[in-house]
């Protein structure tokens, strides 16, 4: 349970939007990641807030291929 929560103080960002993508996300997708999509996800988490942004808006490309499947869940939301 640390690990989820940690990660949701890590949703906490500095814009409104991806605030609520995060939470979304934490809300409906976390509990569920394996190993690996959990990596990728503290990977995007790592990114700053723009770069995150324009990756789940689809206005940007991930440079990392392996961040897809988190990322793709991400622009569900």
């Amino acid at each position: 349970m640390k690990e989820q929560e940690r990660a949701r103080w890590r949703c906490r960002r500095g814009l409104l939007e991806l605030d609520i993508v995060l939470q979304h996300f934490m809300d409906e997708y976390y509990a569920r990641l394996d190993e690996t999509e959990l990596r990728q996800f503290e990977t995007l988490l790592d990114l700053p807030d723009n770069d995150l942004w324009e990756m789940i808006a689809l206005r940007k490309e991930a440079e990392d291929r392996s961040l897809q499947p988190v990322l793709r869940l991400l622009q569900t939301i």
